[in-house]
């Protein structure tokens, strides 16, 4: 049931994220800092009612409060969709760029945080990369149901599609809340957790571990923001028509969630096991040093795979998300299994999506003042290639810091009950 909810969830946002990414590809990089900027300063208000609701709602409530207001939202921007020319690619796309990204942001770490509250550090280390797979189905469901249905029905109806499967995710996160209370009706666990509105922001800056993911999520996430921001200049300078340059995206979210698909299934869950959480985040910085290398050595042109003509900066985009979502995020949300539960709520939350934001805010900004001084793509890459050196580092750090529970040993026969 949790792989199914999941598989809701990303259907659900990868039906509307091509809808999204149109807009920033008809518009170019030259916009993103104002998407970003108004995203962080959206994340930064929602901070303190994110904690409010996180205080005073059980865990039930506190999710059919969040994702009903989503669901809500998403039917509100049909109409606005229906008039797109009118309202203009510019004018739209920050609203829905922003709305978008708090969707993304909020509805998946709140999940997330929803499972490191009901497994162990034991299960997540061993399903956790199931329960992702679930929801890489559902990020591969999303662009191929975008890539049928675009032409036929238009943009606008497909958000009633999406908001439909996020209410279908809602009812089973409720169900599985209500399996749990069942099985364990007395937990402390399942009441609300109370504390301050701004603990997420007081946690971040005084617990080693949060303070430790928060600088990784800056610097892991630069790397896929420089991708992307360099795709969305490829997407508007090859790509005319709004149906193009969703179907465009839609087929690169595609390949990379195949491939988050197949590590998943194979070296994700075998490196967490056997090795921890930790060497998931480390081997994922390694990758994106190997990546942003490549791009530095060879440039934004065009590579020959098996006769095909494809865009190197694509082949990157794939790259970096696919370890990022196949492998870095079901690592991390196996280390929140061992803070407690304000961090996993409050802090993760304020670290998935304020601090990542800021981090794009940041990253697109710099790209901005690098292409105005003059500095190519290649030159770009390499300094990226140097962050994700230092991430590794940080990454290493996270798995270390003296804020965590110990870690459960693997045992010879059932795994332990939270």
């Amino acid at each position: 049931m949790s792989a199914a909810a999941f598989f809701c969830i990303l259907t659900s946002y990868y039906i509307i994220r091509p809808v999204r990414d149109q807009l920033s590809g008809a518009v170019g990089s030259v916009s993103l800092p104002l998407f970003y900027g108004a995203t962080f300063i959206a994340m930064l208000a929602l901070t303190p009612l994110f904690g409010m609701l996180v205080a005073r709602f059980r865990r039930d409530r506190l999710v059919a409060w969040s994702y009903s207001f989503f669901v809500l939202c998403m039917l509100a921007f049909v109409p606005a969709f229906m008039a797109q020319d009118r309202i203009g690619a510019r004018e739209l796309g920050v609203v829905f760029f922003v709305w978008s990204s708090v969707f993304n942001l909020f509805v998946v770490s709140l999940f997330w945080s929803f499972m490191a509250d009901i497994w162990s550090s034991l299960q997540a280390r061993r399903l956790f990369s199931m329960v992702a797979l679930g929801g890489t189905a559902g990020a591969m469901a999303g662009p191929t149901i975008t890539s049928l249905l675009v032409e036929r029905i238009g943009v606008a109806p497909l958000l009633v599609v999406s908001a439909a499967l996020l209410g279908l995710a809602l009812w089973l996160m409720l169900r599985i809340s209500r399996l749990i209370g069942l099985k364990r009706p007395a937990r402390d666990e399942d009441q609300a957790i109370g504390g301050s509105l701004w603990a997420g922001i007081k946690q971040t800056l005084t617990h080693p571990f949060l303070r430790n993911m928060a600088l990784l999520m800056l610097l892991s996430d630069g790397i896929g923001t420089i991708a992307y921001a360099l795709v969305a200049d490829y997407a508007k300078a090859h790509f005319v028509s709004n149906a193009d340059r969703t179907a465009f995206y839609a087929h690169m979210d595609l390949a990379i969630n195949v491939t988050a698909g197949l590590m998943q299934v194979t070296l994700t869950r075998w490196l967490l096991v056997r090795a921890g959480a930790v060497w998931g985040l480390m081997v994922t910085s390694v990758v994106n040093v190997a990546l942003m290398l490549m791009l530095a050595w060879f440039g934004s042109g065009e590579v020959r795979l098996f006769g095909i003509g494809l865009s190197l900066l694509a082949l990157v985009q794939v790259g970096t998300r696919a370890m990022a979502y196949g492998m870095a995020k079901p690592a991390s949300d196996a280390l929140y299994t061992r803070v407690a539960r304000e961090a996993r709520y409050k802090g993760k939350n304020f670290v998935e999506t304020t601090v990542w934001r800021l981090g794009d805010l940041l990253v697109t900004s710099g790209l901005s003042a690098l292409r105005a001084a003059g500095i190519t793509v290649t030159a770009t890459a390499a300094l990226a290639a140097g962050l994700s050196s230092v991430a590794v580092y940080v990454a290493r750090q996270a798995g270390r810091a003296p804020d965590l529970a110990p870690d459960e040993p693997a045992p010879d026969g059932a795994e332990p009950a939270r």
